[in-house]
């Protein structure tokens, strides 16, 4: 279920996106009990090429050796294209938003990434579910947008319980190789914030908040980006926006926000 992307992909485009699930939930690739055991990893939508699947493969088996990894897509061609890079453990299939498992597999981890911004804002909702359905409780669902080489991207952090999906952050992750603008994170947010950056929404507040906070801390870029974009976050704090102040996410470039309403609890996010 879905429709063919363009499938561009670049090596390392999405390695940022894979040290942020490390940082924020390592434990998910290590779990181990009961159905965890062997619960994949998916990347659906991995594109033309299977860099990102065995990528994402080599980083998360460092903490996990025996993690199960599926790169699903829709495209025919690109699976049959992907499949002679197959390695123990790494496989590739045809399908889409329903997940082309078999029976007894169970799921950790979904990446989808540049896959649902060709969808109607309506439509994401729907694809969400149908992924929500394969997780496992406890499951994390990636999804989100980068741009062509993963120096900005962003996404939304899903929780999987009981009684569905469950918005746990949204991510804005960043390289500093282009230096700290709030704005360039605006063309790459997920499909279902795109069209809402408009008077009245609560996205558009935060990037406006966003803009003055870094505009008031601007005397940090004296020494860099990373400096200045972890102040520009404390502003935010400060304006009772929910921020995760760990340094270790700020300081490697990623912002996550919890809440899109300011002193807003977990979960407000759309």
């Amino acid at each position: 279920m879905g429709r063919s992307t363009r499938g561009k992909t670049a090596a390392n485009r999405l390695r940022r996106v894979d040290a942020l699930v490390l940082l924020h939930d390592e434990p998910l690739l290590r779990r181990e009990d009961g159905a965890f055991r062997d619960a994949l990893f998916v990347d659906l939508g991995f594109g033309a090429e299977p860099t990102t699947t065995l990528e994402s493969a080599r980083r998360f088996r460092r903490v996990n050796p025996r993690l199960p990894v599926l790169g699903v897509e829709i495209d025919p061609e690109r699976v049959a294209a992907a499949r002679p890079h197959a390695e123990e453990r790494t496989q590739f299939r045809l399908g889409g938003f329903e997940l082309p498992l078999v029976e007894g597999e169970t799921v950790r981890l979904i990446r989808a990434f540049n896959v649902l911004r060709q969808y109607d804002e309506p439509e994401v909702a729907e694809a969400h579910e149908l992924l929500a359905r394969r997780l496992l409780p406890g499951g994390l669902l990636v999804e989100g947008t980068s741009e062509p080489h993963g120096r900005h991207w962003v996404a939304h952090l899903l929780r999987r319980h009981e009684e569905g999906l469950r918005p746990e952050a949204l991510c804005f992750g960043t390289s500093f190789r282009a230096g700290f603008d709030p704005a360039a994170f605006r063309p790459v947010l997920p499909k279902s914030l795109i069209h809402r950056v408009v008077e009245g929404e609560p996205i558009h507040a935060f990037f406006e908040d966003w803009k003055r906070a870094a505009a008031e801390t601007a005397g940090e870029s004296t020494w860099g980006a990373k400096r200045w974009f972890a102040a520009a976050a404390e502003r935010l704090l400060e304006r009772g926006w929910r921020i995760d102040r760990r340094r270790r996410l700020l300081d490697r470039g990623y912002l996550l926000l919890l809440s899109l309403e300011p002193g807003g609890e977990t979960g407000s996010l759309p």
